[in-house]
C-alpha cells in the first residue's frame, strides 16, 4: 500500500545531527532561502555562530563566529546577508570579501532573497528592494494598514517581479488571522486580502495558446478554509481564466492549525499547501482539485521552500528535521485513476509531465477519435501522448491510409502539422515527412524546420536530401555524426580545409595524397593549410615529397608556410629540411628568410651554407649571426652602414674583451669617419668589459679627440674612475665644450679636485666659473680668493658670493681680511650680497680677527630691512655691551637675542647683566649657577617663588652648601612677600618631597598658626596635620583643639592609617560623625563592649546597624540579630541568612526574616524563611506561607530540601508550584509510585520518566515501569539505556513486552525496531525472522547484522545482507555457514556481488560441496566471470568434465584457454566429430601443437584431423605426408590444390604414379589442373603409358590454348587502335608520391591466363630426368 502513495516523503537531514542546538530551531533563527542551503543562527556554549549546512553534502558544515539579529543566505551561492539592528551587510564567504553594506533609517522586520541579486526588505511602514551588487535600497511600496500589528512571515514576487504579495499574521479572536497585501508594480496599487499563504505560478491550460499567470491563495477564516486560484496580469490573447475556489480541509483535532506556505511544482502543475501542524495538501493548479492530503510531520513546521530538483517542497519543523515532499511520478497517475477516478486529470497530468500510468487511456481515446473521423483531435492526442507511445510508424501508416476529403488537408499532413507545433519529430516521423516534401521540391521547408530543431537528423534523412541539396545534406550528416558521408560531401563541395579539420576531429584517415595533388592545382593556399593539417594528424608522412609537390608548381609561399608549421618543433632530424627552407627563401624571397632567421625558429640547419647565402643576398646582419670565424666576421662587420646599430651593439656581447677590442680597431682602421659613431656606442656599452683605459688609448692612438670626448661623455656620469673624468674634462676643454666642463665640475663627485683645480688654473679659461665651482664644492675658498685677488679678478669674487654661494661669504671675508684687503672694499662687498649670509659665521670670522665693529653698518642695515635673525641681535648686543651703549635697556626690552649666548658673554663682564639676560630667557640652570657663585640668594629665592616650578625647587633643595642660605631667604623674605597661594603650595610640596619636615613645620606654623593671609587656608591646615602625623605625632592632639578648617574625614582617615585611632575617634566625636566613630571603635580600637555603650548613648539606627554588622562579623549572631531588630534594618539580609543558616540559628533567623518581610519583598528572604520552616519542621507554617502571597523561589527551596532528603517539605513545595517532574521524583523516594507515574505523565519529561521508570523497575512494578518506558522508547537516545537497565537486572521478558507494546506507537523510530530485533536475536530467536520480514526497511541494518552474527542467526543475517544490498557478505555467509545455504537464493545473490573474487570462491565452494550444481551456477555467472581463469581452476583440480556444458556454451567467444581445454576433453572422450566441428569453427588455439599431438593418436580419425590442421595452417608437406601415411589420398590431393604450389602438386602426382594408383593420378590431373606443367604430365604419361588416364587433361588444355590465342589476337588489334590513348593514360597514371608504375593499361594487364600463354609459347625446355 505504501508504494501506491502519490507522493514521495523523506527526511533530508536532522539539524541536530550536525551539531546545531535544539533551542535554535525556530523561525527567528533558521532561514531556508532555497533547497541548497540551510542557514542557522546558533549559540553553543554562549558563543554566537552562524551555521551553513549544504543540503547536497550535509557533512559540509560551515561555522562562522558572527553575531547578528538575522541572517539569510543566497539561494545558490555562499553569499550571506547579515542584519544587526539597522546595519545591513552582504559578504561573499568564498571570496572572503564584503559586497555591500547599508544603514537603514527604519528597523527591518522581515527580509528575504526574491531573486539572485535582489533582497526584499520589509519595515514597519514600507517595502524596499536592495540590489546587493552596489546600489542602495529602493522603496517599492508602502505597507497597507491591514498589516499593522502583524508578524510578517512571507514576501514573494512573480517571475518578472511585477506582482508582489506581503503576508502577516496576528492573533485575533482566539485564532491566528492572516492578512495579505497584493501589489502591482505596473499599476502602483495595492489590494488587501485575508490570506495566510500565497504563491505565483505559470500554467498553460489545455486549448490556450499562451501561458497564464495565476496566484494561489490559502486562508483559514472563521467562516471556513479556502484555496483560491486567480489570474493576475491577464494576457489579452488568452480567454479569461475562471477563478477557482475550493474548501481547504482541516482535521477536527487541528483546531488552531492554519496554512503557512504554498509551494509550486511546475512540472506537474500542482500547488503544495503546507500547514503549521505538518499537513500537506496537493492541488491541481488548473482545476483546483485536491489530489492528496496527509500529515507529514508530527512537529510544527515553520519554514518551507521549493525543492526544485524533484519539483516538490522542502520544510523544517521544530524538531530540526529537514523534510522533502514531492510527487511520485511512478504512482501519481494510477493513484488519480484509482482513488480520484478522474481520467481527465490523469490524462492531462501524464501529458504535461510525461508520466506513465495513462497509456491505455491515451490509446483508447486515440482509437475512439480515429473511429469517429475526428482526425485533428486524434493527431493532438498522439502528439501529446506521454513518452511518445502513440508516435510510432503504425500510427503514421494509419494516417497515410486515410483519404483526404475534397478541398481539405490530408490527415497525414494534419498529423505532421500537429507534431511540429508540439515540438521536434522523431527519426521515423522525420523520414516520412521529408519524402513528400522533397517530392514537391520544397526543400526550403526542411531547412526551416532544421533551423528550428524540429527534425531528427539521421543518415537516412541525409541520403534523402543529398540528391536535392548537398550542402544541406552535409549539415544533416554532421548533426547525425556520419563521418564517411560528411567526408564525401566535403570532397564534392571542394571544402578541403573543413575536410581536414573534420577528419582530424573524427580521427578518420582518407586518401590525403590524391586530395593534396588535386588541391595544389585548384587552391594553393588551401593546399598549404591542408598539408599542415595532414602532417599534424600524421607526423610520419614524407615531408620531402610534400615539399616536392609544392615546388613542382613553384609555390614558394605555400611550401614555406607548410614547412614553417611542420618544422616548428625544431627537431634535429629535420636539419636538411630547415636548410632547404632557408635556401628556397634566400634565393626567392630573402625578406622571408630574414624574418625566419630573425624569429630564431630553427637551430639545426647548415649555418655555414646559410651564412654564405645571406651575405650574397645582402643580409649582412644574418650573415654575422651565423659566421663563427674571425676572418669572416671582420670582413662583414666593417659595413656598419648596412647594420642595425642596436643589433650590432647587442651582437658584440658574444665576444671576449680582446675580440671586441680587435673588431673595434678594425672598424676604425677600415673607415674611421663612417664607423666612428657606432664604435663610440659599442665602446660605451662594453666599456666595463674591455676597460676604459684600453678604449681611451685606442681613441688616442687614432688621434680622434672627438671620439674620445663622445665616448667619455657617455660613461662619465656612471664611472667611478677619477682618471676617466679628468680625461673627459681635458677633452671637453680641447673641444671648447665649456658648458660641459662647468656641468662636470658642478655635478660629478668622482674626479680628483686638486688635480682638476690645477688643470683649470693652467687652462686659464676666459670664464672662471668651473674653477669657482670646484673650489666651492671642495672648500678651496682661500685658494680661490687668493688666486682671483692676485690675478685682478675681483669681479669673479663678487660673482661667487653674489650668485654662486652667498653662504660662503664669511670665509671670503675672512680670506680678504687675511690678505689685508681694504675694509671699505670688504664692507662694499658685504653690502652687495643679496643672498642669505650666515650672520653667526660671519660674526665668528670677524670676531676671531677682532674686527667686530666692522660689521656694525651691515648689521644695522639688516635690522632696518626687518630681519629677525637671532645672530644679528646677538652681535649688536655684544657691540652695545663692549661699547657700554645702554646695554641694560637693550637686554630688558629686546626679545630677539639669544639669552644664553649674551648671558655667557656678560658673566665675567657684569653678573647683573647676565642675570637680566638669563631671567629673560628663563635659563634656570644658568641662573642657579650664577646666583650660587655670586651669593645672590635673595634674587634666587624671589626668582624661584615666581617660577613656581616644582622640579626647579627639587633641584635647589638638594643637600648642598647653598640650601640653608637659600631657605633662610625663602622663609624670611620670599614667602612673606608672596600673596600667591599656588606658589607657596609648590614651596611646601618641594619641602615635602625632599623630606625636610622640620623646616616645613616651621614654615607652616609661621603662616598658619600666626595671623597671615594663609591662616584660614584649609589645605595648609591639612598639610600641617599631615606633616605632624608623619614627623611629630605628639603635636596632633594639640592641632585638633586649635584648628577647625581642616578636612575632617581625610585627616581622620590618615590618622587611622598611621595608628592614631584615639585621635581619629576624637575628631569624629567632636564633629558629631557617630557612624564613623562607631566604625573606629569596632574596626580599629576593636572594642564591642565600648561600642555597645556608645550605641546606647547616641541611640541612632545607623549606629545600631553598624554595631550589628560588627557583631555579625564577630560571630555573635544572636546579639547581631538583636541589634538589627533595634535598628529595624533588613538590608544585610543575605549575610544574616547565610551566617545564621550556617550556625543553625533558625529560630532567631525566623524573627529576623519576619521583620525583613514586613519591610521588603525579596525572593531570597521568602526562600530563606521557607528553609527555616523546613529546618525547624514547622510544616504547618510552611503550608500557610505557601498558600499566601510570596515571592520565594519555591523550586530552588524544594530542590534544596530534596537534596537534604527532606522529602515531605519538598513534596509540599513541588505541589504548590505544580512542578510535576520533581514531584514525581520526590514521590518515588517516598514510595508513592502510582502518584509518581501520574506526576510524570503531567510533567512529560524524559528525565522524569527515566527516574520514575528506574524506581518502578527496581521495585518490580513492571506495569508502571511499562507506562514510563512507552514514553521513553520513542526517543532514540534514551532507548539503549532503558534496555540496558532491564537486561542488567535480568528482566528479559519484561523488556520485550515493553518493546512489543510500543510497536503501535506513532513515533516509533528506526532505533526502536533495531533494538527490538537485537532483543529477539538474544532472547527469542524464533521470532526474529518474522520481525525482520515485517520491519526490515525500518532497521539499522549494520547493528542487527552484528547481533545476528553474535547469535549465529545465519539465515537472518543473509536476509538482512540481501535487503541491505550487501551481496558480498550474504554470499560469504552462505558459503561459510551450511544452514544458511540455499542454491536458488545463492544463485540470485552471487550475480550482484561487487567483489569478483567471490565468483571464483563460489566455484571452489560448489566444486567441494555441490559439484552437480556447478553447471547451473556457471550459467548464471557466465556474463561476469573471467572464462580463462575458470578453466584454469578446473584444469588444476582435473575436473574439466564437470564444466563441459559451460565450455560448449561459451565457445562462441573463441577464447584460447576455452578452446584448448574443450579440445583436450574431446580428445580424452575420443569424440572426433565434435573435435572436428570445434577446430573448423573456432580457430583461437595452438593449432600446430594440437596437430603434433593428434598425429600420434592411435585412432585414424584423429590423425586425419591432424592432417586437416596442418593443411589449414599451410603446413602442406606435413599434411600430405600424414594423409599418404593413412591412405587418405583425397585429403592429400585437396591439400596439394589448396597449397597453390606447382612443386607440391607435381611431387604428389609422381607419388601416385610410383605406387601405381592411376585413378588418383587422373584425379590430381583434374583437381590440380592449374598447378601442373603440361610438358611434365605429357612426359610422365608417355613414359608410363598412362595416356588413357591423361587424355581428358590434354583435351581440356588444347581447348584452353586455342581460346587464349584467339583472345590474344583480338587484344593486339584493339591495343594498336588505341595506342595514343594508352600512352596518355600511362602518363597520367604515373605516381608522384611513389605510386606503382603501370607498364600497360590494356585488358591484358590483369589476365594471368594470357600471361601464362606467353610462357607456353616459349620454346620447349629440355626434358629432365624422371
Amino acid at each position: 500500500m505504501a508504494q501506491q502513495l502519490p507522493i514521495r516523503f523523506s527526511e533530508v537531514l536532522q539539524l541536530a545531527s550536525v551539531g546545531i542546538q535544539p533551542s535554535s530551531f525556530g523561525f527567528a533563527n533558521v532561514t531556508l532561502e532555497s533547497d541548497k542551503y540551510v542557514c542557522v543562527r546558533d549559540n553553543p556554549n554562549g558563543v554566537n555562530q552562524v551555521v551553513i549546512v549544504d543540503l547536497e553534502d550535509p557533512s559540509n558544515v560551515l561555522r562562522r563566529p558572527i553575531s547578528a539579529d538575522s541572517v539569510i543566505l543566497h539561494p545558490k551561492k555562499k553569499i550571506i546577508a547579515l542584519k544587526a539592528q539597522r546595519q545591513l551587510q552582504v559578504f561573499d564567504l568564498e571570496a572572503k570579501a564584503k559586497i555591500n553594506s547599508y544603514v537603514m533609517n527604519q528597523d527591518v522586520v522581515y527580509w528575504t532573497w526574491i531573486s539572485d541579486s535582489v533582497i526584499g526588505m520589509v519595515t514597519d511602514t514600507s517595502v524596499f528592494h536592495w540590489t546587493v551588487s552596489g546600489s542602495d535600497p529602493v522603496k517599492m511600496f508602502d505597507r497597507h494598514s491591514s498589516l499593522n500589528g502583524t508578524q510578517i512571515i512571507s514576501y514573494k514576487s512573480n517571475y518578472n517581479e511585477e506582482w508582489f504579495t506581503l503576508i502577516g499574521i496576528s492573533s485575533r479572536d482566539n485564532r491566528i488571522a492572516g492578512n495579505l497585501q497584493l501589489y502591482s508594480k505596473k499599476r502602483k496599487v495595492s489590494q488587501p486580502l485575508e490570506s495566510h499563504a500565497s504563491a505565483f505560478a505559470v500554467i498553460q491550460p489545455e486549448g490556450v495558446d499562451h501561458e497564464v499567470q495565476v496566484l494561489a491563495l490559502a486562508s483559514r477564516l472563521p467562516t471556513g478554509s479556502k484555496l483560491s486560484i486567480v489570474e493576475v496580469d491577464r494576457n489579452p490573447n488568452n480567454p479569461a481564466f475562471a477563478t477557482k475556489t475550493v474548501d481547504l480541509f482541516f482535521p477536527p483535532e487541528a483546531v488552531n492549525d492554519f496554512p503557512i506556505a504554498i509551494e509550486i511544482g511546475s512540472t506537474y502543475n500542482v500547488a503544495y499547501v503546507v500547514t503549521k501542524y505538518g499537513f500537506i495538501h496537493v492541488y491541481d493548479l488548473e482545476t483546483a482539485k485536491c489530489i492528496y492530503m496527509n500529515r507529514v510531520s508530527g512537529e510544527s513546521i515553520f519554514v518551507t521552500t521549493a525543492h526544485k530538483s524533484v519539483n516538490g517542497l522542502m520544510a523544517i519543523n521544530r524538531k530540526g528535521q529537514v523534510l522533502s515532499v514531492s510527487i511520485n511520478p511512478e504512482t501519481i497517475i494510477p493513484y488519480i485513476l484509482s482513488n480520484l477516478n478522474d481520467p481527465g486529470l490523469a490524462v492531462r497530468m501524464a501529458s504535461h509531465a510525461n508520466l506513465p500510468g495513462a497509456d491505455n487511456l491515451y490509446m483508447q481515446q486515440f482509437q475512439q477519435l480515429m473511429a469517429q473521423g475526428n482526425y485533428s483531435e486524434a493527431a493532438k492526442v498522439a502528439a501529446s501522448s506521454p513518452r511518445g507511445i502513440l508516435r510510432t510508424s503504425q500510427v503514421i501508416d494509419q494516417f497515410k491510409l486515410i483519404q483526404a476529403a475534397p478541398g481539405q488537408i490530408a490527415p497525414i499532413l494534419q498529423y505532421f502539422g500537429t507534431l511540429l507545433d508540439k515540438g521536434p519529430l522523431n527519426e521515423h516521423e522525420t523520414i516520412e515527412l521529408a519524402r513528400p516534401v522533397l517530392a514537391q521540391n520544397r526543400i526550403q521547408l526542411l531547412e526551416k524546420w532544421y533551423g528550428e530543431n524540429k527534425l531528427a537528423c539521421t543518415e537516412a534523412l541525409g541520403d534523402l536530401v543529398k540528391p536535392y541539396n548537398t550542402p544541406f545534406a552535409l549539415k544533416i550528416y554532421e548533426t547525425a555524426n556520419v563521418p564517411n558521408k560528411v567526408v564525401m560531401c566535403l570532397s564534392e563541395l571542394g571544402d578541403f580545409g573543413k575536410l581536414a579539420t573534420y577528419t582530424s576531429q573524427q580521427n578518420i584517415t582518407p586518401d590525403y595524397v590524391s586530395l593534396l595533388q588535386n588541391l595544389v592545382r585548384v587552391n594553393p593556399d588551401q593546399a598549404a593549410e591542408f598539408a599542415t593539417q595532414m602532417f599534424n594528424s600524421n607526423p610520419s608522412i614524407n615531408l620531402e615529397k610534400i615539399v616536392d609537390i609544392f615546388m613542382s608548381q613553384n609555390l614558394v609561399q605555400q611550401a614555406t608556410a607548410f614547412l614553417l608549421d611542420a618544422l616548428k618543433d625544431d627537431n634535429p632530424e629535420h636539419s636538411h629540411l630547415q636548410t632547404r627552407l632557408l635556401e628556397i627563401n634566400l634565393i626567392n624571397a630573402p625578406q622571408v628568410a630574414d624574418a625566419i632567421l630573425g624569429n630564431q625558429m630553427f637551430t639545426h640547419f647548415d649555418r655555414a651554407v646559410i651564412a654564405s647565402l645571406c651575405e650574397r643576398a645582402g643580409l649582412v646582419q644574418r650573415a654575422l649571426e651565423l659566421y663563427d670565424k674571425p676572418a669572416d666576421i671582420k670582413r662583414v662587420i666593417v659595413h656598419s652602414n648596412l647594420l642595425n646599430p642596436e643589433w650590432l651593439m647587442n651582437y658584440f656581447s658574444r665576444f671576449s674583451p680582446d675580440e671586441v677590442y680587435d673588431y673595434l680597431r678594425e672598424m676604425l682602421r677600415s673607415n674611421l669617419r663612417q664607423n666612428l659613431q657606432i664604435v663610440v656606442q659599442i665602446a660605451t656599452r662594453y666599456s666595463d668589459l674591455v676597460g676604459a683605459q684600453r678604449i681611451i688609448e685606442m681613441f688616442e692612438k687614432f688621434k680622434t679627440f672627438e671620439g674620445l670626448y663622445y665616448y667619455l661623455g657617455s660613461i662619465v656620469n656612471i664611472t667611478e674612475d677619477p682618471e676617466v673624468v679628468y680625461k673627459y674634462i681635458q677633452a671637453a676643454c680641447l673641444m671648447n665644450q665649456f658648458t660641459e666642463v662647468e656641468r662636470i665640475c658642478r655635478d660629478n663627485n668622482v674626479y680628483n679636485p686638486e688635480k682638476v683645480k690645477n688643470l683649470l688654473k693652467e687652462a686659464k679659461l676666459a670664464d672662471q666659473l668651473p674653477l669657482i665651482l670646484v673650489c666651492d664644492r671642495y672648500d678651496f675658498v682661500n685658494d680661490l680668493v687668493f688666486y682671483l685677488f692676485r690675478n685682478n679678478m675681483f669681479q669673479f669674487i663678487e660673482i661667487y658670493v653674489q650668485r654662486i654661494n652667498p653662504s660662503k661669504t664669511p670665509q671670503v671675508v675672512g680670506a680678504l681680511l687675511d690678505i689685508d684687503c681694504d675694509e671699505e672694499l670688504v664692507q662694499n662687498l658685504l653690502m652687495s650680497v643679496v643672498g642669505q649670509v650666515p650672520v653667526d659665521e660671519l660674526v665668528e670670522e670677524v670676531e676671531r680677527r677682532n674686527r667686530l665693529k666692522l660689521l656694525l653698518p651691515y648689521l644695522e642695515s639688516l635690522l632696518q630691512s626687518g630681519s629677525q635673525d637671532r645672530a644679528i641681535y646677538d652681535a649688536l648686543a655684544k657691540i652695545y655691551i663692549d661699547s657700554n651703549n645702554n646695554p641694560e635697556v637693550f637686554l630688558k626690552e629686546n626679545n630677539f637675542y639669544d639669552t644664553l649666548t649674551v648671558g655667557k658673554y656678560c658673566e665675567k663682564r657684569d653678573p647683573y647683566l647676565a642675570f637680566i639676560a638669563y631671567e629673560k630667557g628663563g635659563n634656570d640652570t644658568e641662573i642657579i649657577n650664577l646666583c650660587n657663585e655670586n651669593s645672590m640668594f635673595k634674587q634666587l629665592a624671589r626668582y624661584l617663588l615666581k617660577r613656581s616650578d616644582s622640579n626647579l625647587w627639587s633641584e635647589v633643595l638638594q643637600d648642598s652648601a647653598y640650601r640653608r642660605p637659600l631657605l633662610d631667604q625663602v622663609i624670611a623674605t620670599a614667602v612673606p612677600e608672596s600673596s600667591d597661594p599656588e606658589a607657596v603650595s609648590i614651596v611646601v610640596k618641594a619641602l615635602m618631597e625632599v623630606d625636610l619636615p622640620s623646616q616645613l613645620i616651621e614654615l607652616l606654623e609661621k603662616i598658619v598658626l600666626q595671623p597671615s593671609s594663609f591662616s584660614e587656608n584649609a589645605n595648609l591646615q591639612n598639610l600641617l596635620f599631615l606633616t605632624a602625623i608623619k614627623a611629630d605625632k605628639s603635636r596632633v592632639m594639640e592641632y585638633i583643639d586649635k584648628l577647625d578648617k581642616y578636612d575632617v574625614d581625610e585627616i581622620a582617615e590618615i590618622a587611622i592609617e598611621n595608628g592614631l585611632y584615639e585621635e581619629a575617634f576624637r575628631i569624629y566625636k567632636i564633629h558629631n560623625k557617630h557612624e564613623q566613630a562607631m566604625k573606629v571603635l569596632v574596626e580599629d580600637i576593636v572594642s564591642l563592649d565600648r561600642a555597645q555603650d556608645y550605641a546606647e548613648t547616641v541611640e541612632q539606627p545607623e549606629v545600631w546597624s553598624r554595631l550589628a554588622k560588627a557583631q555579625l562579623d564577630g560571630i555573635r549572631i544572636p546579639d547581631a540579630i538583636e541589634s538589627y531588630l533595634k535598628a529595624d534594618d533588613p538590608s544585610n539580609y543575605s549575610e544574616v541568612i547565610e551566617l545564621a543558616s550556617r550556625a543553625g540559628k533558625y529560630e532567631e533567623l525566623i524573627k529576623y526574616l519576619l521583620m525583613a518581610r514586613s519591610k521588603m519583598h525579596e525572593p531570597d528572604v521568602d526562600s530563606a524563611l521557607l528553609i527555616a520552616y523546613a529546618k525547624t519542621n514547622q510544616l504547618t507554617e510552611m503550608e500557610t506561607f505557601l498558600i499566601g502571597s510570596n515571592v520565594a523561589d519555591v523550586k530552588a527551596v524544594g530542590d534544596e530540601c530534596f537534596e537534604s532528603k527532606n522529602y515531605e517539605a519538598a513534596k509540599l513545595m513541588y505541589s504548590s508550584i505544580s512542578n510535576w517532574s520533581m514531584l514525581a521524583t520526590t514521590l518515588v523516594y517516598l514510595g508513592e509510585y502510582q502518584g509518581a507515574v501520574d506526576c510524570a505523565r503531567k510533567a512529560n519529561s524524559i528525565k522524569v520518566w527515566k527516574q520514575v521508570g528506574t524506581a518502578c523497575i527496581d521495585k518490580r512494578e513492571f506495569r508502571l515501569a511499562q507506562i514510563c518506558g512507552l514514553n521513553l522508547i520513542v526517543h532514540a537516545e534514551e532507548l539503549p539505556g532503558l534496555i540496558r537497565l532491564y537486561e542488567e537486572r535480568g528482566y528479559f521478558e519484561e523488556v520485550i513486552s515493553l518493546m512489543e507494546a510500543g510497536l503501535g506507537l506513532e513515533r516509533a523510530h528506526m532505533a526502536f525496531y533495531t533494538e527490538l530485533a537485537i532483543l529477539y536475536a538474544k532472547y527469542k530467536p524464533e521470532r526474529m525472522m518474522e520481525h525482520l520480514k515485517l520491519f526490515w526497511g525500518r532497521l539499522n541494518m549494520a547493528k542487527v547484522i552484528r547481533a545476528c552474527d553474535q547469535m549465529h542467526l545465519w539465515n537472518e543475517a543473509v536476509f538482512l545482507y540481501v535487503h541491505d544490498q550487501s551481496y558480498d557478505n550474504a554470499a560469504a555467509v552462505m558459503m561459510e555457514q551450511p544452514e544458511a545455504f540455499d542454491h536458488q537464493s545463492f544463485k540470485d545473490i552471487i550475480v550482484h556481488v561487487a567483489n569478483l573474487e567471490l565468483y571464483y570462491r563460489a566455484l571452489n565452494f560448489y566444486l567441494e560441496q555441490h559439484p552437480m550444481l556447478l553447471t547451473d551456477l556457471l550459467a548464471a555467472l557466465t556474463p561476469r566471470i573471467d572464462h580463462p581463469r575458470v578453466i584454469r581452476i578446473f584444469e588444476k583440480s582435473e575436473n574439466t568434465p564437470l564444466i563441459l556444458n559451460f565450455m560448449v556454451a561459451i565457445q562462441h567467444l573463441n577464447i584460447q584457454a576455452v578452446n584448448h581445454a574443450y579440445n583436450d576433453l574431446l580428445i580424452e572422450m575420443e569424440d572426433y566429430q565434435s573435435l572436428q566441428d570445434s577446430i573448423e569453427n573456432y580457430d583461437h588455439f595452438d593449432a600446430i601443437a594440437l596437430a603434433r599431438r593428434l598425429e600420434k593418436h592411435s585412432l585414424l580419425e584423429f590423425r586425419r584431423i591432424a592432417a586437416y590442421i596442418y593443411r589449414k595452417n599451410k603446413r602442406w608437406t606435413q599434411s600430405i605426408e600424414l594423409s599418404k601415411q593413412d591412405r587418405f589420398y583425397k585429403d592429400a590431393i585437396i591439400t596439394a590444390r589448396d597449397s597453390d604450389q606447382t612443386t607440391i602438386a607435381e611431387d604428389l602426382m609422381k607419388y601416385f604414379v610410383e605406387i601405381g594408383n592411376y585413378e588418383c593420378f587422373a584425379a590430381i590431373l583434374y583437381t590440380c589442373y592449374h598447378l601442373l606443367r603440361n610438358d611434365l604430365v605429357m612426359e610422365i604419361s608417355w613414359r608410363k603409358g598412362l595416356q588413357d588416364y591423361a587424355y581428358p587433361y590434354f583435351i581440356n588444355f588444347q581447348c584452353e590454348m586455342f581460346s587464349k590465342v584467339l583472345n590474344l589476337e583480338k587484344d593486339l588489334k584493339d591495343r594498336q587502335a588505341v595506342k595514343s590513348e594508352e600512352e596518355s593514360a600511362s602518363t597520367i597514371g604515373a605516381g608522384i608520391l611513389g605510386n606503382t608504375l603501370m607498364l600497360t593499361q590494356g585488358p591484358m594487364a590483369n589476365n594471368n591466363d594470357q600471361f601464362d600463354s606467353f610462357q607456353q609459347a616459349s620454346p620447349m625446355p629440355r626434358l629432365g630426368n624422371f
